[in-house]
């Protein structure tokens, strides 16, 4: 493992250190003066722990735009403007890449002259038939549900979790196909939420050198390192995060209980559906020794503190207002919400992510 990230930094150092040559990014975006009615700019843009980076901006003049710069390799951005949802999303390396798009639709633009981005056009048009099945079997699901047809609602349900399936199958085996492409750190970013640690680094090892400089492999390297680190087995690592009330609670506080740390914030609609089946296994089980810590990822005391109460959650609640760089969720590898964990009496992690059905059946096991 470490082995692997120093050749990592050797190769961004000898890479840093030719003569590079450069992009040139060129567009029109139409229909924003329209709105505005006086000049503006466009912003090249990247997204680092869940918040907008300005990278560059220009000024928009009659509807063109032109960026200039040098990127040590590809890596994914995007073109926004202030105060608009929509943004363009490609692959920006150091060619002439062009860029044609609308105000109103920047989802669908037109995006020419990037190798990189023309292959995750590629796997994205590949996976258009997934997701059209899918969107297809939620509006049967829907009917289904509306119709309070429990069968077969429960049959679509299940076709819909099997598409999924195959999808990530299909992910996997673009990952590894694609050694060589950009891309396929991206992607194996992007369904590694489930993953062991170890399973990521075996991803990472078929990987040709020449994507190893990508920081999404830097990243994922992280990611496993810390995921080892609470794998079902390993003790869970100790912490200190302020209460509801502001004052200091410790993990280690609470063990002598199994305890669910449950990963969680009141801005993430499936957390909110989660919490009423968290709190009736509380109700059930609490006396019998089952507990629960809220770990939340909000920023909005007063939010947290309104959902708190809305959800009627019972538990000691933590949180240092930091949103995706909460610190607790950085070490225990918590990148989707909601997450947990589960630990016995001792405080070893002897389950994850318990959802639904699945955890009242493990605290019925374990207490009953």
């Amino acid at each position: 493992m470490r082995n692997l990230l120093l050749s990592i930094v050797a190769g961004l150092v000898m890479f840093s250190c030719t003569t590079k040559p450069k992009y040139i990014v060129t567009g029109t975006l139409e229909g924003l003066h329209d709105i505005l009615q006086e000049a503006a700019k466009v912003y090249l843009q990247q997204r680092k722990s869940g918040e907008w980076v300005d990278k560059d901006s220009v000024d928009l003049v009659e509807s063109l735009f032109t960026f200039t710069g040098t990127v040590d390799f590809p890596d994914m951005y995007y073109l926004g403007v202030k105060g608009k949802r929509g943004k363009v999303i490609f692959w920006l390396e150091n060619s002439e890449i062009n860029i044609q798009t609308h105000v109103d639709t920047m989802y669908r633009a037109e995006v020419t002259g990037s190798l990189v981005h023309d292959e995750y056009t590629d796997y994205q048009d590949q996976l258009t038939p997934y997701y059209d099945k899918n969107r297809d079997l939620y509006y049967k699901w829907k009917d289904a549900k509306d119709a309070e047809d429990e069968e077969l609602e429960k049959e679509l349900a299940a076709a819909r979790e099997a598409i999924w399936e195959e999808i990530k199958e299909f992910q996997k085996k673009f990952i590894k196909d694609n050694p060589a492409s950009f891309t396929t750190p991206y992607i194996l970013r992007t369904i590694a939420y489930g993953m062991e640690g170890d399973t990521i680094e075996s991803y990472i090892e078929e990987f040709d050198e020449s994507i190893k400089i990508s920081p999404f492999v830097v990243e994922l390297l992280e990611r496993a390192e810390k995921l080892k680190k609470v794998a079902i087995g390993q003790p869970a690592p100790d912490f200190m995060q302020n209460d509801t009330s502001g004052h200091p609670i410790t993990l280690s506080s609470l063990f002598g209980n199994y305890l669910l740390m449950d990963f969680w914030a009141a801005w993430c609609s499936p957390c909110r559906v989660e919490n009423p089946n968290v709190v009736a296994v509380y109700n059930d089980y609490h006396e019998k020794g089952f507990d629960v810590l809220g770990v939340s990822l909000d920023r909005d005391r007063e939010r947290w503190l309104k959902a708190i109460k809305d959800d009627g959650l019972p538990w000691t609640q933590v949180s240092d207002l930091k949103y995706w760089n909460n610190e607790v969720s950085q070490m225990y590898a918590v990148y989707a919400i909601p997450s947990n964990f589960l630990l016995d009496r001792e405080g070893i992690i002897i389950a994850r992510n318990l959802r639904g059905e699945d955890l009242r059946v493990k605290i019925s096991e374990l207490l009953d």
